[in-house]
């Protein structure tokens, strides 16, 4: 079980962890950023196992891999939107990060509420009531698995 963290559409990786911060070393150093000018709470409220929930084309803009890289870092168990940029959804699956695509949770929850998630069945139950997500392919899903792309490339080597 873990807490949602709603937002809105067109979120754009900036949003997510704006450019001055990309000159710390460490993504621990990023990691209190995240969500700075949306939430100021919220890299201080989030919980490993909680969920950001949002709206159309999360994680546009560019395509710096740190904005998927400071969820994670944060423990964010999954993002879960009704669409994704191209660009933020490959970057999250490379550096482990789940994306999900659920079009009906968006409209049907609000920030606080409490949410689990079945991933391998894509199944999400929040509020008494049961969502369908996709599920992964099996190549994706070995990738998250092994805790992204590197990793999962190394161990086959």
């Amino acid at each position: 079980m873990g807490k949602i963290f709603r937002f809105y559409k067109d979120v754009d990786t900036d949003q997510i962890i704006a450019s001055q911060y990309l000159l710390f070393p460490t993504f621990d150093e990023m990691k209190v950023h995240t969500f700075e000018s949306l939430d100021p709470s919220f890299a201080s409220s989030v919980k490993p196992g909680d969920f950001v929930v949002a709206d159309e084309n999360f994680g546009c803009g560019s395509s710096r891999e740190q904005a998927p890289s400071v969820l994670k870092a944060l423990g964010v168990k999954a993002v879960i939107a009704k669409s994704f940029a191209r660009i933020f959804y490959r970057n999250s699956i490379n550096i482990g990060l789940p994306v999900l695509i659920c079009k009906e949770l968006y409209d049907e929850v609000n920030a606080g509420d409490e949410m689990e998630l079945n991933m391998e069945e894509g199944i999400i139950t929040t509020g008494g009531k049961t969502f369908y997500c996709t599920k992964l392919p099996e190549n994706l899903q070995k990738i998250l698995d092994e805790g992204g792309l590197l990793a999962s490339l190394n161990k086959e080597v």
